[in-house]
């Protein structure tokens, strides 16, 4: 609950949807916009943890809505959901990813490959597309942020084929779709994180959170500094504010330099 204290108000009494917000990223996000001031929806596939991320954040505030992106009529009724409960849809945080198997690309499971641009990609592309639709119909100058990684950028892991592909293509959705939602003057924007010590993470890459931290720290060219889920959910409040009412289109990339000076070979 560090995050509840010294709120700033910054999102006051604007409604925010986070799809994948029962751990990592996406539940820190959802504490950070609570302090804020914004009501919250926490979208997930783990009910279970879903609605304990929202009695943490107090029902007043927050409330749990099953979601499995995969499925776009899961997606259409969490997003009907949200205008239901609260009015209207001002925010879309859609971060539900997953990393999938690695893999060799010679030894690549075609099943996993798909489940991977399922939730990674369509999923981003359903939760865009319905909240962009309650945005432009109730006339709201909306903000969308999507979760990408430094993987969009620079494939820094060749065994995650699945997961670089996916975030490749986000990066491509969302200066796609910021074209023609800018005509409703709705935002789309994302952040790209280097690599944070979720859970799913250190699944993925079967390594201890420890192990993360250090192998992150150590490829990064800014020092002193650990990457924490905080850090990354501070960079999509920004672009959920009006702070950033004039951004639109851009990767804000949340590496500490690693792109910027990573070599090419």
């Amino acid at each position: 609950m560090s995050t509840m204290s010294n709120p700033t108000r910054r999102l006051h009494g604007k409604v925010s949807l986070i799809t994948g917000a029962a751990r990592g990223i996406g539940e820190e996000t959802a504490r950070l916009f609570a302090a804020n001031g914004a009501f919250v929806v926490v979208a997930d596939i783990d009910d279970e943890l879903g609605q304990k991320v929202v009695a943490s954040i107090g029902a007043e505030q927050a409330s749990f809505h099953h979601c499995d992106v995969r499925d776009e009529k899961q997606v259409e009724e969490t997003v009907s959901y949200t205008v239901g409960k609260y009015g209207r849809l001002d925010i879309l945080v859609s971060n539900a990813g997953i990393v999938g198997t690695p893999s060799s690309i010679l030894e690549l499971n075609m099943s996993n490959f798909d489940n991977v641009i399922s939730t990674n990609v369509r999923g981003v592309v359903a939760t865009i597309k319905h909240a962009g639709q309650v945005m432009v119909k109730q006339k709201i100058r909306g903000s969308i942020i999507c979760m990408a990684s430094t993987g969009a950028l620079i494939s820094v892991n060749t065994s995650l084929l699945p997961y670089i592909s996916s975030k490749h293509a986000v990066l491509g959705v969302v200066r796609s779709s910021c074209g023609e939602l800018g005509e409703y003057g709705i935002r789309v924007n994302c952040v790209s994180p280097h690599g944070v010590a979720t859970r799913l993470a250190c699944q993925g890459l079967n390594l201890e959170e420890s192990e993360v931290e250090e192998i992150s720290s150590s490829s990064v060219s800014l020092k002193g500094v650990v990457l924490k889920t905080k850090h990354i959910a501070e960079a999509v409040l920004f672009l959920a504010s009006d702070e950033s009412v004039y951004i639109s289109g851009q990767n804000l990339v949340v590496d500490g330099g690693f792109t910027a000076v990573k070599p090419l070979m």
